[in-house]
């Protein structure tokens, strides 16, 4: 039975990936179906739930549905890039070091260490407040440069167990060269790893960029990590009807970690069956 049918079976798997598809189809295509609001209604500001406005409306009158859909791709998108360019960084840099050991190994790591040691949060809001970040590449970038270390360590770790397996002796036997045996033989058999390490560093950018935008540094778009800054900014915490401007972008947020974990608890069940009952239960 391949690994996606089990993934498929795993009920805490489908649940992720069907909840993860539907974020990711209401942030890249409805904003192609809905338009967006242009423009504020004083008249209808803060308004409950309603056969018209579903979600109610926030400080300007704005319907709170229509601000999810087109507030939701960048949120997406830069979780994403910033856990792709998190993992590639971790990959390379632990991977170099766990395999060609001796003096690179002992510099690698103790650059890690270091970085590990440092406040990079309160480093990532200082650079970030410096810095002009004004769309999603940038951002990730930021974000992969302060989010490697940990997972470096681990990727070292898993590194040094498999330098003594007989293919990575083999290559080495044939001559094939460092970056051959590690890109082209170690790290393809860590895939189920770094698929797991994948999603942890995209829950952990969505963190972060979740605390910056709500610190108000980096206010591009109207993201969901937006909208709750705004909603609270403009007192929505002390109105009740207005709880629905607060609620709206957090659940999306929160439905969006939930899919990632989900997702991340099958995926190591499917990868390690060791782990009994874990995700595919």
């Amino acid at each position: 039975m391949s690994r996606l049918r089990l993934l498929a079976r795993s009920p805490s798997g489908l649940l992720g990936a069907t909840l993860l598809a539907a974020l990711v189809l209401l942030a890249f295509v409805g904003p192609l179906v809905v338009p967006p609001e242009a423009r504020a209604h004083v008249e209808r500001i803060y308004q409950g739930p309603s056969p018209q406005h579903v979600l109610g409306t926030d400080f300007q009158g704005r319907d709170n549905l229509v601000l999810l859909i087109h507030g939701g791709r960048d949120v997406i998108l830069l979780a994403f890039t910033a856990g792709l360019l998190t993992t590639l960084l971790a990959c390379t840099i632990g991977a170099i070091g766990g395999f060609v050991g001796g003096a690179v190994d002992r510099l690698l790591m103790t650059i890690t260490d270091i970085w590990l040691t440092l406040p990079r949060f309160l480093l990532l809001v200082v650079l970030a407040s410096l810095v002009r970040l004004d769309d999603v590449w940038s951002l990730a970038l930021l974000l992969a440069l302060f989010g490697w270390p940990g997972l470096a360590r681990q990727v070292r770790a898993q590194v040094l167990s498999l330098t003594r397996r007989a293919y990575v002796e083999a290559a080495r036997q044939l001559d094939l060269g460092t970056p051959h045996i590690i890109f082209r033989e170690i790290l393809p058999n860590m895939l189920p790893f770094i698929s797991i390490a994948l999603i942890g560093t995209m829950t952990q950018a969505i963190y972060a960029q979740t605390g910056l935008v709500f610190l108000g540094i980096v206010p591009f778009g109207n993201t969901w990590g937006v909208l709750f800054s705004l909603a609270y900014a403009k007192n929505a915490i002390y109105l009740p009807r207005a709880a629905w401007s607060l609620l709206c972008p957090m659940a999306a947020i929160i439905l969006f970690q939930l899919a990632l974990v989900l997702l991340a608890r099958a995926l190591e069940a499917v990868f390690n069956p060791r782990l009994g009952t874990g995700g595919a239960s």
